[in-house]
């Protein structure tokens, strides 16, 4: 059985049309299938639709975990493939921008071996520059920080259940789900996707939340960021030997030291160097603290299943 993990919050306009899109492309090929509907706190009446839902399907196993608050996508997935009971998982957008028909050749491609399906953008749809730009950037430094190509990558992805199980064990509680499956290794394969414009609704990420979940991703996977505040540490230290070389020629050669322009300018780069590299040190120390703290990655107030 194929296990459908759609992840919502304020998605009460997508709820009942990701049901009926995904069963029409699964029923000929008579795929059988549960959906999991993972509602993050939504505000909206999400939950009532998916509670709706279950009422009235009969054809298909309908779960609906409810959060008592918005814990984010990464702790909804967890959560949602946790809650699946199915020999292979997918996980899904709920406003089917990740288009159902792709499925069909993700699952196929699963009965051939295949442990991992990732879905890769072919492209990303309508995006504003800006965002566009950002997301440029993000995928790079992931990249380069992991050695993992992930500009394409997405969270649209097939898993077996040997898959899952292990990623189900990682204690962590900050996790980056789209890389974390890579990491995880087991035989993959990349299937394309056309990012589709959205069944209804517009989207629920702003530019805040998304310098977060970019800083958090990060963090939350790689080091780098520490081992690029040592890198730069060793080129300002080359910088300021040969500075300090100069300086003692000059004095040698009986010439008065000069420069009091550049010496204001090297402590306002070196004091703003040292800012930032404390941060970056306190923000992996905040991860840090959260991770002993051990609490959960979220708190479920309410469980529904419906009797197929």
């Amino acid at each position: 059985m194929l296990s459908i993990i759609l992840p919502a919050y304020n998605e009460e306009d997508n709820i009942e049309s990701a049901y009926h899109k995904i069963r029409d492309v699964l029923a000929p090929e008579k795929i059988a299938f549960e959906m999991v509907f993972v509602n993050d706190g939504s505000k909206d009446d999400t939950f009532e639709k998916i509670r709706n839902l279950a009422d009235k399907v009969k054809d298909a196993k309908i779960i609906g975990v409810s959060f008592s608050r918005n814990f984010g996508k990464e702790s909804a997935i967890f959560t949602g493939l946790s809650h699946a009971t199915g020999d292979v998982c997918v996980v899904m957008d709920c406003d089917m921008q990740h288009p159902p028909e792709t499925l069909i050749e993700m699952y196929h491609l699963w009965e051939k071996g295949y442990k991992i399906i990732e879905g890769v953008k072919r492209s990303r749809g309508k995006e504003n520059i800006l965002y566009k730009e950002f997301a440029k950037l993000f995928y790079s430094l992931i990249s380069k920080s992991t050695g993992i190509d992930m500009y394409r990558s997405s969270d649209f992805k097939m898993l077996d259940r040997a898959v899952v199980d292990e990623y189900i064990k990682l204690s962590e509680r900050n996790i980056f789900f789209r890389a974390l499956s890579s990491w995880l290794g087991f035989k993959s394969v990349t299937v394309e996707f056309d990012v589709q414009e959205r069944s209804s609704g517009s989207t629920k990420w702003s530019m805040h939340s998304l310098v977060r979940y970019a800083i958090g991703s990060i963090t939350s996977f790689t080091t780098a960021p520490m081992q690029w505040i040592t890198l730069l540490g060793f080129f300002f230290f080359i910088f300021a030997v040969l500075l300090g070389i100069q300086s003692l020629v000059k004095w040698g050669m009986g010439h008065a030291l000069e420069g009091f322009t550049t010496v204001i300018l090297l402590l306002l780069i070196t004091g703003s160097l040292i800012m930032m590299s404390l941060g970056i040190i306190g923000y992996y120390l905040a991860r840090i603290y959260e991770e002993i703290k051990g609490r959960p990655r979220s708190v479920i107030e309410e469980i529904i299943e419906n009797e197929k």
